[in-house]
């Protein structure tokens, strides 16, 4: 099946387009309001800034940078590739990170179930002719789920932080560098790549290892910019009425799913 769907315009950063001078908020098209800080008063992404937070974050990416090596990615590839450890529906899994906080995350303590209908929601409000995009927002940090018994209980340095390629130098970009289509899925190729990439920060906000880049990338680069905000921005203390927004997201899963996921 072939899914056509339209880029964003070129030589346009896509999501943020002025500054709203009265409450000095970024707006998004669409009207979404960006706050200037997070949950805990500080700048979004500051990972150096002293907060609550901040200790626990700044020891999960020294953990994380010593044991992600290439040898331990090949294994989990090849563990995780046979598709063998569960079967459940996509909404069933979102219900499983309601005891998800992601320790790599310094805007936000919230479970991760909350975390991925704000993102969602956001973006329906902003595109509500892509509903491609709304279910991206709800399943993009799905593989967390990893974390769970039931799918390997791995631990959070080998699931959750940022996305960046082992087997090369670091980039100076990555944090504290110091220290779906196995399921039939009809989501576009951007909703993939989004999913895949969207943690990959030195990539999307730093411009480093696009020389690992084919044209497809290129292209697909410009729906995970126009996602970042959204993902970034809309962590909040707000919380989102789950059984109101649940029946669109189940009718989204139906039509973008044909069967239950196999893990």
């Amino acid at each position: 099946m072939t899914i056509l769907i339209d880029q964003p315009e070129l030589g346009v950063e896509a999501g943020v387009n002025k500054l709203d001078n009265a409450d000095n908020e970024l707006v998004l098209d669409g009207g979404f309001v960006v706050p200037q800080t997070n949950s805990f008063g500080h700048t979004f992404r500051d990972y150096h800034v002293e907060s609550e937070r901040q200790q626990g974050v700044e020891n999960f990416y020294r953990t994380n940078h010593i044991n992600q090596t290439s040898d331990f990615v090949k294994r989990m590839r090849t563990e995780y590739g046979k598709l063998n450890k569960m079967e459940m529906g996509i909404w069933e899994c979102c219900e499983l990170l309601n005891d998800v906080i992601d320790e790599s995350d310094p805007d936000l303590d919230e479970p991760q179930i909350e975390h991925l209908l704000q993102t969602a929601e956001a973006i329906r409000k902003d595109y509500p002719n892509e509903d491609w995009m709304h279910l991206t927002g709800l399943i993009h940090d799905l593989g967390k789920v990893l974390l769970h018994p039931g799918f390997g209980e791995l631990p959070q340095w080998a699931v959750v932080g940022d996305t960046y390629p082992v087997g090369c130098a670091f980039d100076k970009s990555i944090v504290h560098h110091k220290v779906a289509k196995g399921n039939n899925t009809t989501l576009p190729p951007a909703a993939l790549f989004i999913i895949r990439y969207h943690s990959f920060y030195a990539l999307h906000k730093s411009g480093a290892y696009r020389h690992l880049m084919n044209e497809e990338d290129t292209e697909n680069l410009k729906w995970l910019q126009i996602f970042n905000k959204y993902d970034l921005y809309s962590k909040s203390k707000v919380r989102i009425d789950v059984e109101k927004v649940k029946p669109y997201y189940l009718s989204l899963i139906e039509k973008y799913f044909p069967a239950k996921l196999r893990w």
